[in-house]
Parts: C-alpha cells; sequence; structure tokens
C-alpha cells in the first residue's frame, strides 16, 4: 500500500510538471486599435473605429478573435475568428468574417452572412507575400454572376527610418468580384505605414501609427491615424 500511495504521488508530481510545462508554451495576446478611419485592402468601411483583439497561440499554432466598431450608427460592425498555423516563414489560416447581418448561428448555404477565406504567405523577412480567397460562405460574384471566390494579393516590404518602424505595402485582386468591386485585374491597395512604439511602466505598451493608403481602382486616398493598447501579458 504504501509503494502504491508513492507511486501515485511521483505519478501526480510529474503530471503536474508536464502541465505547469504545456501551460507555460501557451502564449496570449489581448489589446485594442483606436483608428480614424477603418481601411480595409483599400477598402474604406468606416470612421473612427475601435477594433479589439483577443488570443491563444501554442507551438505555431494560433485561435484569435478581432472586431470592429464604429461609433457611427452606419459603420461596419465586424466579428472575425481566424485559426492559423506558422513555421518558420510560412503561414497559413482560416478566417470566418461576419459583419453583423443577418443571424450569426445561420450557416446554411446561400442563407449564411459569414464569408470563410482561406490564406498562405511567406515572409522572407525583406519581404512577405500573402493570398487570401474566399471558399465558401457570402462571397462577392463576378461578371457573369457566379461565385467569384474573391481573391486578393499583397507585398508588404518593413524598414526603419527616423525612428520609425514602416511597412510599405501593394494589394491587388486578380479577377471580376462585386466583393471588391472591381471588373477584372485591379490594383487597390499602395499604403505605407509608420509606427512608433510608447512604453508605460512593465505592463503596457502603446504603438501609434499613421498611414497613408491609395486606391487606384476606385481613385480615393485616405490619411490615417492611430493608436493601439498592448497589455503585456
Amino acid at each position: 500500500m504504501k509503494a502504491m500511495k508513492m507511486m501515485m504521488a511521483a505519478a501526480m508530481m510529474i503530471f503536474a510538471g508536464l502541465e505547469t510545462k504545456a501551460q507555460d508554451k501557451v502564449e496570449g495576446t489581448a489589446g485594442a486599435d483606436f483608428v480614424s478611419q477603418y481601411i480595409w485592402r483599400g477598402q474604406d468601411l468606416g470612421n473612427i473605429s475601435i477594433q479589439p483583439t483577443l488570443g491563444l497561440g501554442w507551438k505555431g499554432l494560433s485561435l484569435s478573435a478581432w472586431g470592429s466598431v464604429g461609433l457611427e450608427s452606419a459603420d461596419t460592425k465586424e466579428f472575425d475568428l481566424t485559426l492559423g498555423y506558422s513555421v518558420a516563414g510560412l503561414n497559413v489560416g482560416i478566417t470566418d468574417y461576419w459583419f453583423n447581418e443577418g443571424r450569426y448561428f445561420q450557416y446554411k448555404a446561400h442563407k449564411t452572412t459569414h464569408v470563410y477565406e482561406a490564406n498562405v504567405g511567406y515572409d522572407f523577412g525583406f519581404l512577405s507575400a500573402q493570398l487570401y480567397t474566399n471558399f465558401a460562405g457570402a462571397d462577392g460574384v463576378n461578371n457573369s454572376g457566379k461565385r467569384a471566390y474573391s481573391t486578393y494579393f499583397e507585398l508588404a516590404a518593413p524598414f526603419s527610418l527616423v525612428g520609425c518602424d514602416w511597412t510599405a505595402s501593394l494589394g491587388a485582386v486578380p479577377m471580376a468580384t462585386d466583393f471588391y468591386g472591381t471588373s477584372g485585374f485591379a490594383i487597390t491597395n499602395i499604403s505605407v505605414k509608420a509606427t512608433k512604439e510608447f512604453s508605460i511602466g512593465k505592463a503596457l505598451t502603446i504603438p501609434v501609427f499613421t498611414g497613408i493608403t491609395v486606391n487606384p481602382r476606385t481613385e480615393k486616398a485616405y490619411l490615417l491615424a492611430g493608436f493601439s493598447i498592448v497589455p503585456k501579458l
């Protein structure tokens, strides 16, 4: 009996050690952005908006929730869930977009207001490339009125200048879709963004950013600014 108790105690100690070790590898993210305009892939989706985010990551696997609520009633109200995986420079993922239209738990084909998108990309360090394609849900249609499988491709190059972190981006839609408002191949996003990070004590980081976005297809240009609140978990 004594030997059995000793074995059980040892097993419990080992299990506790493994549980703690596993928990140590799980990383959490929580924060919020406050932006003067909600510009997404060259599209104007609203004015001043609050955009919270919450996520968990473990060994390259991540699950995150992201949302956007505009201060004006006509602005976009959005709730997204993303499951992703990254290893080295490669990343893949699936995102469920929902724009507060219809019922959230309506998933039936041709009735759901969710949009499902798959993405794959690679970060070379000096340049990253991302490809996004809608594969199900309330996707747009092409010039023939058929599902467009709306696709967006973007290149982004990070660099440092005058004490700020910069990112220059070029995005394009390769085919016709009313999801992005294109009738064929179109460059929809040329942007540059500068970010300066400030720390408040040991518990809070506040990146402040300003950017310019031009959409050649719509002939629109935007100057936006914002800041993030990022607690150090």
